[in-house]
């Protein structure tokens, strides 16, 4: 079911508004992993692999089982561990506070608030 003309306008100003708000933008980017965590984790997966075939070759399950946690473990380790980005971020936010808004700007939520007032009393909602 299509939208209709009032909710494609409105829904054009949500993605106008949320892509020119610069902390949701920095809050949304992943920053990017180290080619070093990558090569690592690579190689951790061929060795957990090795260690799963040694197992099966051997028919002592408990090897196999270990060399696949090791996968899994280097694998989450990868992709789910800081980056070296992230580090320098959190050591440099560390410095100065969190500041709000500006005084002489607004916040998204005050402008979608304004907007919507402004449409209800133009009746448009």
């Amino acid at each position: 079911m299509p939208l209709s003309e009032y909710e494609q306008r409105v829904l054009d100003d949500l993605e106008r508004d949320l892509g020119a708000d610069p902390k949701l933008k920095s809050a949304m980017t992943r920053p990017r992993r180290t080619v070093g965590r990558l090569v690592t984790a690579l190689l951790g997966v061929v060795v957990g692999l090795g260690v799963v075939l040694a197992g099966v070759m051997t028919k002592v399950w408990i090897i196999g089982i270990g060399g696949f946690a090791l996968m899994i473990t280097i694998v989450l380790w990868a992709l789910l561990g800081p980056s070296g980005s992230g580090r320098r971020a959190a050591k440099g936010s560390a410095k100065g506070a969190i500041k709000g808004p500006a005084k002489g700007r607004q916040g998204f939520m005050t402008r979608l608030e304004e907007r919507f007032e402004r449409r209800r009393e133009q009746g448009d909602v």
